[in-house]
């Protein structure tokens, strides 16, 4: 029972300390750091599950940020006929949801065609699509404005009873709106993998001949898992499209496809709280180390302390904890067992 309400208990802390201590700064980075780990549960249900690594993850982050910064903004397109296609200002919560149904299209229709191959081939197909995605981006000027980025982006909007319809301009309103994003992506991540398809994933990432061998549909079961990461990345994107107001090709940034299989990889794959972990761990180790290092020192730290949890805890933190508390109760047990044994004699 104690450990059931231990990730409530969590959510309780994160919505309350921060808010609590009132510090601007450290909402801001809570708030860009939630975003990043939603993005990075997304990736661990491919990568932690299913045994896919997707170094083009970060493809379906900006298509939901652009489609739902296009479609709240509204925008006309020439599609070579008499009159262009002229489509107003959508409702932002409108928007934000078809970011997310536009991301897991993208999953499914990448998901028929990368998974015909595995391996290293796989890797080179996620990251072309990244590619010609921030290419698209940039060049299509009509449409994203390119370089230039699209601004003025609304943000979310709640309606509250005392207030009615709010935007949602202050930084305690969006950490908030991240937070519960996370959780419902949190309970709908541990609803699967410990459902069927959450079983058939794991015999797909343990040894998919045997899969294979006792009838689960191999490309069908993946396909899933990227349809609902991809959605789940875009709703990551569409968040951050309205938080930030502002989205430019750079959003397609390899790197940020980088943070996130730190965030799994350090934190623990294939665990659901690993992302989380890694995410606070290497989100905002960034930030604290900016207040007592230079910019150089600070990539040395960073480095360092990413080779050292690899090498020293190559499972990841999560694991390494769970191994450590499972450790110290069978020693304690024994312990106990021996007592009595002696008390008896």
């Amino acid at each position: 029972m104690t450990t059931r309400l231990l990730p409530w208990l969590f959510v309780l802390v994160m919505a309350v300390g921060p808010l609590w201590l009132g510090d601007q700064y450290i909402l801001y980075v809570l708030t860009s750091t939630g975003i990043f780990i939603i993005g990075a549960m997304s990736l661990n249900l491919l990568l932690g599950y299913t045994g896919q690594l997707s170094l083009g993850h970060i493809a379906f982050f900006g298509i939901g940020a652009y489609t739902s910064a296009l479609l709240s903004l509204g925008f006309d397109l020439d599609l070579g006929g008499a009159e262009p296609f002229v489509l107003g200002p959508q409702p932002v919560w409108v928007a934000f949801l078809g970011g997310i149904l536009v991301a897991a299209l993208f999953g499914f229709l990448i998901g028929k065609l990368a998974f015909r191959v595995r391996g290293a081939y796989f890797v080179i197909v996620t990251i072309s699509f990244a590619q010609v995605m921030r290419m698209v981006a940039l060049n299509w000027v009509d449409l994203t404005e390119g370089p230039m980025a699209l601004n003025n982006i609304p943000p979310l909007s709640v309606w509250l009873p005392w207030d009615g319809v709010i935007p949602l301009y202050k930084k305690e309103y969006n950490y908030l709106l991240v937070l519960a994003v996370a959780v419902v992506c949190f309970l709908v991540i541990q609803r699967l993998v410990q459902s069927r398809v959450g079983r058939a994933l794991v015999a797909l990432r343990e040894n998919e001949s045997l899969a294979r061998s006792v009838g689960i549909d191999v490309t069908r079961y993946l396909v899933v898992a990227t349809v609902i990461a991809a959605g789940m990345a875009g709703a990551a994107g569409g968040l951050y499209t309205h938080y930030i107001r502002i989205v430019d090709p750079d959003v397609f940034m390899f790197i940020y496809t980088v943070t996130m299989v730190i965030m799994v990889v350090t934190g623990g794959k294939g665990t659901l709280a690993g992302p989380i972990v890694g995410g606070l761990a290497f989100g905002i180790l960034p930030e604290v180390l900016r207040e007592v290092a230079r910019p150089e020192v600070q990539w040395i730290i960073y480095g360092v302390a990413m080779i050292v949890v690899v090498f020293f805890l190559p499972q990841g933190i999560v694991p390494a904890v769970k191994n450590w508390f499972a450790g110290r109760r069978k020693r304690v047990a024994g312990t106990a067992l021996g007592l009595r044994k002696e008390t008896s004699a």
